[in-house]
């Protein structure tokens, strides 16, 4: 969804972004500016300043700054477009949406009010079990006697539902409310009508610890419900409703949101429990998922905060397989910047009795040494498989061929081919040959992307010159011998295909963005207003991009570049190309960094072994697209 800039500029004239951050941060008067505790990073004494005439922020201990749109998506964890359209509802602005027909957007409307309306529902339940938890001795005892205090569980909202089957009635006036039934706290029986013909109704929680779910917004959406005493089921969540679904939110994300930040990882626990408990023994950072397995939707989620996921569960069978599912779940997103790990504690303990038992620095000792996604699909391909025979190893083979198929293309995917290939006793290449072959369904394993459009370095022989691709002035490739056409430069090819694709700039490390914007001109400047548009408007087609460069001193160059791949239009042979152009433009600038290293060795013996590193790199990177770079 491409979003006018005319648009984003009219909403950030009308919001004003001291509203926007004193949602989240405590915000006081300091001369013209406001000043407040930077949400991004740990700090005692305010260094994060909101200018209401600038309409901007900045944190001078961290460096965070942007505008209103810009710190929904950092600190709320908001796509671009999600947090356009909180503002927008804020100011009352109607996000355009061209490409939707007049009843698309009439219902995406009706969508937008009923979701307000049973918030507001969940809102006042929320407040009214606060009150009913300070008037329960019972229930205050119960958090009690689990360590709680009553600080945390202010913080996180915790309150108690009473026994009585219609204590909501005193609540909402109209108990009848359809919107009850809707938003998940009241259960109606359609088969069972009352002296007045009516459903009978009762409430869905009763006699329980509640604690309220949150969206990254902080508005409650849904609840979990947890027993006092012996009792089926021992926790009971919140229906699917229009504003909650458990395979996408995350219990304690809102509170933990800093947390996560400051420690550099996310705790993915099992329980509500688990995750007020941590917080306060001075675990903030970590969250649970709501009765269901994790998702994709969940470890993407908390990659938007983080780069670092860890993974706690029981060291017990139900808790291995519990991980193998969340293994499935990240194995689509592990990139080679992202770091995913399982800590399995002893059978005796959940996180809260481990650190009250061995405190908290052995607990993150325990958290440092938790095992990286890399052996868990190891062990998890080689689970109840004999490798001391052929048929276990040849068992391990199958088992590990849809994991590591799901890994995105990266070192660390080809590496594990390597770790995998040892395991069950082949050669690399015979095990990737080997799942290359059809399936049972007639389907086709597919390797590293890298290697997908390339003949093996084996099948041309080891001294053969690497394959070469011609690009044509359309963006086709073709192989073979020959020269680019039409192009100039790797880096202009870059262009070109990022300035059509702007999405994939998303897929590129921060390292691709850095070697990209400081090339020299007209790509560095390019690149550098490429990043800017994306951050300011999000992904947009080539045709916005192309309006929005009017005027700009290298426009000539980027629309010569950029017009022939959009014509084009064939997006996956393009993002394929991408990976390979980045990949010779990082050969291209270790091999000058080589070269500064050694010239600079004379005075500083210590670029000798910076050389070698580098040297290192630049060979693997060689030897993954089958040659030097030329």
């Amino acid at each position: 969804m491409a979003i006018p800039q005319t648009f984003i500029q009219e909403l950030l004239n009308r919001v004003d972004v001291v509203d926007v951050v004193g949602r989240y941060v405590q915000l006081r008067k300091g001369g013209a500016n406001l000043m407040g505790l930077c949400p991004f990073h740990g700090e005692k004494s305010p260094s994060f300043s909101v200018s209401p005439s600038k309409q901007f922020y900045h944190c001078f201990g961290c460096g965070a700054n942007g505008n209103a749109i810009g710190f929904l998506m950092e600190h709320a964890g908001m796509s671009f477009i999600e947090a356009v359209k909180d503002l927008a509802q804020q100011a009352g602005m109607q996000v355009p949406e061209d490409e939707a027909s007049p009843q698309d957007r009439e219902r995406a409307a009706r969508q937008r009010e009923k979701q307000v309306t049973l918030t507001d529902v969940l809102e006042k339940a929320a407040a009214a079990y606060i009150k009913h938890l300070k008037g329960s001795p019972r229930a205050v005892d119960y958090l009690k006697g689990r360590g709680l205090s009553g600080q945390i569980a202010k913080t996180f909202g915790l309150g108690y539902a009473p026994e009585g089957w219609r204590s909501l009635a005193s609540v909402f006036p109209d108990y009848q409310d359809p919107l009850l039934v809707e938003s998940g706290m009241v259960i109606e029986h359609e088969d069972e009508k009352g002296s007045d013909g009516q459903a009978r109704r009762y409430d869905r929680f009763r006699d329980r610890i509640m604690f309220p779910i949150r969206n990254v917004k902080g508005e409650c959406i849904g609840f979990g419900g947890r027993v006092l005493d012996k009792g089926e089921p021992k926790y009971l969540n919140s229906p699917e409703t229009p504003v909650f679904s458990k395979g996408r939110e995350l219990y304690g994300l809102f509170e933990a949101r800093t947390a996560i930040r400051v420690a550099g990882y996310a705790l993915v626990t099992e329980g509500y429990m688990d995750v007020v408990a941590l917080a306060q023994l001075g675990f903030a950072n970590a969250v649970a998922t709501l009765g269901t397995a994790c998702t994709p939707d969940h470890v993407q989620k908390l990659f938007r905060f983080t780069d670092a996921v860890v993974f706690s569960f029981d060291g017990d069978a139900a808790g291995r397989r519990a991980a193998r599912k969340a293994l499935d779940a990240a194995l689509p997103l592990a990139t080679d910047t992202r770091s995913v790990k399982f800590l399995f504690l002893p059978t005796e303990h959940d996180p809260d009795s481990f650190i009250r038992a061995h405190g908290e620095a052995a607990f993150a000792q325990f958290v440092k040494e938790a095992l990286p996604l890399s052996r868990f699909l190891v062990e998890s391909a080689g689970a109840d498989c004999d490798l001391s025979t052929a048929e276990g190893r040849a068992r391990m083979a199958a088992q590990a061929r849809p994991l590591w198929s799901a890994l995105p293309d990266g070192a660390l995917k080809r590496q594990l081919l390597g770790e995998l290939a040892d395991a069950v006793d082949l050669d690399t290449q015979d095990l990737e040959q080997l799942w290359q072959q059809p399936t049972r369904g007639g389907t086709r394993s597919q390797p590293a992307e890298t290697n997908r459009h390339r003949p093996r370095e084996r099948e041309r022989g080891p001294d053969a010159p690497p394959v070469r691709r011609t690009v044509s002035p359309s963006g086709r490739r073709s192989g073979g011998s020959g020269h680019r056409r039409g192009v100039a430069s790797r880096a202009d090819r870059a262009v070109g295909l990022l300035l059509a694709n702007a999405q994939a700039w998303d897929q590129l490390s921060a390292d691709d963005h850095a070697l990209l914007a400081h090339l020299d001109a007209p790509h560095g400047p390019v690149f550098a207003w490429l990043e800017t548009q994306l951050h300011e408007h999000g992904p947009q087609p080539w045709a916005a991009l192309r309006e929005a460069l009017r005027g700009h001193a290298h426009e000539a160059f980027a629309c010569a570049q950029a017009e022939p791949v959009a014509l084009a239009g064939d997006a996956e042979d393009e993002a394929l190309e991408l990976q390979e152009v980045m990949t010779r433009l990082r050969i291209e600038h270790l091999k000058t960094q080589e070269s500064e290293a050694i010239a600079r060795a004379a005075e500083d013996p210590g670029q000798l072994a910076r050389y070698r590193d580098l040297q290192a790199l630049r060979k693997a990177l060689e030897h993954k697209i089958g040659g030097p770079a030329v």
